[in-house]
């Protein structure tokens, strides 16, 4: 099934660059926006304000090299500090 689906999905690309390339680039850019708004908003509500600045800054640095794994590496790093603090405290319950 995602053959299929892959392949629809790449016709309708096909039509829609033969189309209107502008139209185009301003719908994907608007879907991008949004995207982008609601995750900002995610991350402010989920992560203490100094961790939501650095991911925002990660965000935006990962946008403009290109490079997603900026922002990956950040999230990646913020998870494994969770982890060793959850440690570290259940430890010293102990």
């Amino acid at each position: 099934m995602k053959v299929k689906t892959r392949s629809i999905l790449q016709e309708l690309n096909q039509v829609a660059s033969t189309r209107n390339m502008d139209a185009l680039v301003e719908s994907r850019a608007t879907n991008i926006i949004n995207s982008a708004i609601n995750l900002i908003e995610s991350i402010n509500k989920n992560y203490e304000p100094e961790i939501a600045d650095e991911l925002m800054r990660r965000l935006l640095n990962a946008i403009k090299g290109q490079d997603p794994a900026k922002f990956t590496r950040g999230i990646r790093r913020i998870s494994e500090s969770r982890k060793n603090k959850k440690l570290l405290e259940s430890t010293q319950d102990e």
